[in-house]
């Protein structure tokens, strides 16, 4: 197979260079409308990222003899070649659409997600706040390695997407022209996916493209200043707990649910689902027993 670049790596210098820049033009020209850097809050989501490249590097090793076994299994191949690069893109962005959604509706999932959600600033340095525990979206990727495409194919295309999704995470870019907000994900629409307020929740899911959330309803653009983090903030900027802190509430909600199907609930249901709160019965006063006799008429 053509050996694949690293575009992650790759991508590196830029992704020093253009948040240096972003702090600079928050540094010259502040904006009162926007919610700049916060020197902790930037330190955690840097710190976020490096702990995430060496949890990657742990996860890697099931998931990689996973796909393995499965592509040694299926007959189809798919080569990489110029023209089958663009389509296994295509179908990568489709796929990493479910992926990002089912992360948003599933609290298990959410619990991994959470995390890139946890800033309440808007800035480069949010695309580098990932989750320690990425080893949940590997399922969503396994049709691609169903249909022949070798796994380091897929891993390529994961790392186009995530340095794609890399510059639409700041407020110095507003709007573009409207060809490119119908088509592509843009800093406009991803603001809304980071915003917290009810209009805004669980929008814009795509990666590269945001014609999946307009084909498939989860489209909203970007009307009234978003409101970033989350609907109930952590007050921390402790990584570990930053990393984790969904899975001790998931665990404090086992620990009291009533029964088996309130359990599954905390951890399959919405990230903000309940149980359906029993109403105690009001005692009836007791009835005087039925002899079947029928009451006479009165004199």
């Amino acid at each position: 197979m053509t050996n694949l670049p690293d575009v992650v790596l790759w991508s590196i210098p830029a992704f020093v260079l253009l948040t240096v820049l972003e702090m600079v033009s928050h540094r010259i020209h502040p904006d009162e409308d926007t919610a700049g850097y916060g020197t902790k809050d930037a330190a955690t989501s840097i710190g976020m990222g490096l702990g995430s490249l060496a949890f990657d590097a742990l996860w890697k090793i099931p998931v990689v003899a996973i796909y393995t076994a499965v592509h040694e299994l299926t007959p189809l191949r798919v080569p990489v070649l110029w023209w089958t690069i663009p389509l296994m893109l295509l179908a990568q962005d489709f796929l990493y659409y479910w992926q990002h959604r089912g992360h948003h509706v599933v609290r298990v999932l959410w619990a991994c997600h959470v995390v890139h959600h946890s800033s309440r600033k808007f800035n480069l340095t949010t695309a580098l706040r990932q989750p320690w525990t990425s080893v949940t979206s590997w399922p969503f990727y396994l049709p691609m390695i169903a249909l022949g495409v070798h796994p380091a194919a897929v891993a390529f295309c994961y790392s186009v997407n995530l340095v794609y999704q890399f510059w639409i995470h700041t407020e110095r870019v507003g709007k573009l022209p409207r060809p490119f907000e119908y088509v592509l994900n843009t800093p406009s629409h991803h603001r809304v996916h980071h915003a917290s307020q009810g209009g805004y929740l669980d929008r814009n899911f795509g990666g590269i493209l945001i014609l999946w959330d307009r084909m498939f309803g989860s489209w909203v653009g970007e009307t009234d200043r978003p409101v970033y983090g989350l609907t109930k903030n952590i007050e921390t900027y402790n990584p570990l707990r930053v990393a984790t802190h969904e899975y001790a509430a998931i665990a404090r909600d086992l620990r009291s649910a009533s029964d088996w199907r309130e359990r599954a609930g905390r951890v399959f249901r919405g990230p903000g689902w309940q149980p359906i709160a029993r109403t105690p019965q009001t005692p009836q006063p007791p009835q005087a027993p039925q002899t079947g006799a029928v009451p006479e008429a009165a004199a």
